[in-house]
């Protein structure tokens, strides 16, 4: 049950009646008397909000920062229901317009569509539909919450796709599709052509220019289905904010523009997200499902403020990697949980594969780094200038152990990390 204004506004009324008509204990109890029917009769009149019944539909998932809708659609079974509905969702889905006028007949339906543009990643459920049944004199009405299942799973933006055709230009002139030709290990024969001066004598096909009436070369071309395996490290590191979002949303963003590039390179994409156990994995997708089956995975996925078990997750990689691949893991390059933890175990890792360490790098430390003016402001450029010292000999270190790394503001991290993989590619080391 609830009241309404209207309710309120009379019962100011029947004050002012007692108070100057009926100044005595009568008085109180005849508007007292009558309010109380009119509420009894609104309750006995107002039609059932059980007999309605709830159906969802519409969008089930969409990606941070676009608008989605879902339609919710009431159908009546009882008597008139005239009043209001709210269908509830929680802060973080950005529901507008949840409110809505009913005014439903005896046996008829309405839709309600609640636009929805989320604030963050992951999953969104509807919370609760309630519906107030106003009764005939607008003095109170019957009101009922129903739970009404719906969820919509907002993915990761992807806002790197704005990398991606100048990085595939790059990849066709790599690949041999522009006559590129490339020498090396992890190389694949492409075609034969006509020796000209500069080319590396190596190449000449000594059995190929015996039928030829010219000196006949191989040209190659990048080895294509090689493994390209993302590891997103989702522990306390991941959880620190660069600007309005956590580092590990910069780390998908990066891994997504990977994941597409080496998918339409050929190669086979994996991604693993751990901490202290595995929360998530995609194998074996195909170059079409890929990029759903990434985002999918990777939306419900929030940074654990645990420390990662580095060596857990050196095992998890070499367990379902068997063949020589490029492993790519998107982590912190701060110095004490590099070293207490990754450093040790990096060893049995890049015996068996290429690693590369991408980082995001906040772009505020650099700021600061630049800062003078006064004292406040000298301390911070000194505790600046400390962090980005840390991180250089932590990269150095890595570069002992045949690590690369791409250390870069969430901005810049995607096309760095894109462009190291495709230099890679060019040297023959995939």
């Amino acid at each position: 049950m609830a009241l309404t204004g209207r309710l309120g506004l009379l019962a100011a009324l029947g004050a002012l009646v007692v108070g100057f008509v009926l100044p005595s204990w009568l008085g109180v109890w005849a508007v007292l008397g009558t309010l109380a029917l009119g509420v009894a009769v609104d309750l006995a009149l107002a039609g059932s909000v059980r007999e309605l019944r709830f159906i969802r539909s519409g969008a089930s998932s969409v990606r941070l920062g676009e608008t989605a809708e879902v339609t919710l659609t009431v159908a009546n079974h009882g008597r008139r229901v005239r009043g209001a509905l709210r269908d509830a969702w929680p802060p973080s889905a950005g529901a507008h317009e949840d409110r809505h006028v009913l005014e439903l007949p005896s046996g008829e339906r309405r839709r309600f569509v609640t636009r929805l543009t989320p604030t963050r990643r992951g999953d969104r459920p509807a919370h609760r539909v309630t519906v107030r049944s106003l009764g005939p004199l607008g003095l109170a009405a019957r009101q009922g919450s129903h739970v009404v299942p719906w969820s919509v799973r907002v993915l990761p933006p992807f806002h790197s796709r704005k990398h991606l055709p100048s990085r595939l230009a790059r990849l066709q002139q790599l690949d041999g599709r522009n006559a590129m030709l490339i020498r090396g290990q992890g190389t694949e024969f492409d075609s034969l052509r006509e020796y000209v001066i500069g080319d590396d004598v190596r190449s000449i096909d000594w059995r190929a220019t015996a039928r030829a009436s010219d000196v006949m070369v191989r040209t190659w071309r990048p080895e294509r289905d090689r493994h390209v395996v993302l590891v997103l490290d989702t522990g306390r590191v991941s959880a620190g904010r660069v600007g309005d979002a956590p580092r590990l949303d910069a780390a998908m963003d990066a891994a997504l523009l990977l994941a597409v590039l080496a998918s339409k390179a050929g190669d086979r994409v994996d991604l693993l997200c751990y901490d202290r156990q595995v929360r998530a994995a995609v194998t074996g997708s195909s170059a079409g499902e890929l990029l759903p089956s990434l985002v999918n995975a990777m939306a419900p996925i929030e940074p654990s403020l645990v420390e990662t078990d580095s060596r857990g997750m050196v095992a998890e990689v070499l367990r379902r990697t068997r063949r020589r691949s490029l492993v790519v893991l998107l982590t912190g390059l701060d110095a004490a949980p590099m070293e207490e933890g990754l450093l040790p175990v990096l060893t049995s890792l890049t015996s068996r594969h290429q690693v590369v360490i991408a980082s995001v790098a906040d772009p505020r430390v650099a700021e600061m780094a630049r800062a003078r003016g006064d004292a406040e402001a000298v301390y911070d450029a000194a505790a600046a200038e400390k962090t980005l010292a840390e991180r250089r000999q932590v990269t150095a270190r890595l570069g002992r152990h045949d690590i690369q790394v791409v250390d870069a503001t969430p901005e810049d991290l995607p096309p760095a990390l894109a462009d190291r993989y495709l230099a890679l590619k060019a040297a023959g080391k995939l």
